[in-house]
This record gives structure tokens, sequence and C-alpha cells, in this order.
């Protein structure tokens, strides 16, 4: 309830900061879509001068938990098709707004200057690795795809003792760069934001591919700026800009 509060609050809040003869458009969208989606917002602003856009950037769980208790989203973009089924088999969505719009990658990463050895998820068993950033796996895809991988390789539980669990893959980056943990699982593009202060270790071998989709919500059906909204996205000049931001192709 809480959450919902300072969502709505957040609303009214920018509703109030900007002009109001603009039609908003609220979209919720996973953590690791930050940067690129600010930048596609911004573009997107330009071109409609009718509309504004208004993010709200979280782990995909956290997003999906704020649609099914009421938050007036019109566009929701999550990190992987589970979160985005669970809204769909909850009613949430325009399911025939539904597209998959991006591709990632999940990597290994360590601050800059480690001298550890790591080139495949075995070696994350040496004694000189502490601590290991895993987003949340129950709210987080990031979270989700390493617990996957690990379980594949008998990992997970032998390294459950390192792990420092985070709210979403931009907080273990962030904990990555500050030297504050050993390695930590993020993504391709979330790597790229910080080459002089993490390096990228090694791709993890994940059984499904990393594919973000994009819909339209129940309380953004009907409504003609959702759906400019998503198309702008699904269109080349913002697929050019996901892609400099380290996305590639669904």
């Amino acid at each position: 309830m809480h959450r919902l509060s300072g969502l709505c609050g957040l609303i009214l809040l920018l509703s109030c900061s900007t002009s109001v003869h603009a039609e908003a458009i609220l979209v919720s969208a996973a953590a690791s879509l930050s940067n690129a989606f600010k930048e596609i917002g911004e573009d997107f602003q330009r071109d409609h001068p009718g509309y504004r856009v208004e993010f709200n950037f979280a782990g995909s769980g956290v997003l999906l938990q704020q649609l099914d208790r009421g938050a007036p989203v019109d566009v929701f973009a999550s990190a992987d098709q589970h979160t985005m089924e669970q809204a769909q088999d909850k009613g949430l969505l325009n399911d025939l707004s539904r597209r998959d719009f991006a591709r990632n990658s999940l990597w290994l990463v360590s601050p800059l200057a480690s001298q550890l050895t790591l080139q495949r998820l075995e070696d994350l068993q040496q004694p000189e690795l502490r601590r290991l950033a895993v987003s949340h796996p129950d709210s987080v895809p990031a979270g989700r795809y390493a617990r996957q991988a690990l379980q594949a390789q008998g990992l997970w539980a032998p390294l459950q003792a390192r792990m420092v669990f985070t709210q979403n893959v931009r907080q273990s980056l962030d904990y990555v760069a500050r030297d504050e943990v050993d390695a930590g699982f993020v993504y391709a593009s979330d790597a790229a934001l910080m080459p002089e202060r993490v390096s990228k270790r090694f791709e993890v071998e994940l059984a499904e591919p990393v594919l973000y989709p994009i819909a339209i919500t129940r309380y953004g059906m009907g409504k003609e700026a959702a759906e400019r909204f998503l198309q702008y996205v699904l269109a080349e000049p913002a697929q050019a800009t996901l892609l400099r931001y380290g996305f590639s192709e669904p």
C-alpha cells in the first residue's frame, strides 16, 4: 500500500510540474531500461509535443505488484517473459498489444582492478571471492536468470552464503562499481554503462533468451497516447537508441 501511495504521489508531483496541456503517459519499466528509456522518452516528447512521458523504474516483479494493486500505469515493459505472462494471467494487460522489443544477455562482472580469475561459473567457488551480488530472484528477472544458471551447475546452494541480494540489477552494478562486492550478475547493457569501473568477465549461458516484452496495460487500453508510445518504442529510431545502450534486436 505504501508503494502504491508513493507511486501515486510521484505521478501527482510530476503532473503539477509539467504543462497541464500535455497528455501524460505513465510507463513502468524494468530498471535495466532506465538510461535508454529516458532518452527514448525525451525523443518521443520532442516528436509528439502534445504528450509527456513519466517513468517508474524498478525490478520487474515490483512493477507487477504495483500494477496488480491498481497503479495507474499505461504501458508496462519488463525484463523477462515470465513477469509479463503473470501480468497477462492476472488480466492486467491488453493482450493483443504485447510485443518483444529488445534482447539482452547476462554477464558476470567484477571491479575493474580485481585480480581474480573468473572465466566460468565454477570459478565463483574460489575462497578469495567472498561477496557476490545477485538481484533477488523472486522479484528481479536478472536474479532469476542467475539462479537458473547456477542451479544448472549445482552452484546455487554452495554459493548462497556469499550472496548479497539486491533490489534490482542496477544496484548490483553499483555494488560492483564501488568495489563493495567481488563480482556480480548484470546485463550487458548495464555493464556497458561503466566500462571505466567494471570489467566484463564472461557471458552466462542461459537456457532461454533474455527478451524484453512491452504491452499496454488494462488501465491504458483505448488510450491513443499509450498506443503511440508503444509503437514509438518498436520503431527504428528507438530501436537504434536501444542498440547504443547495449541491447540487441529481439
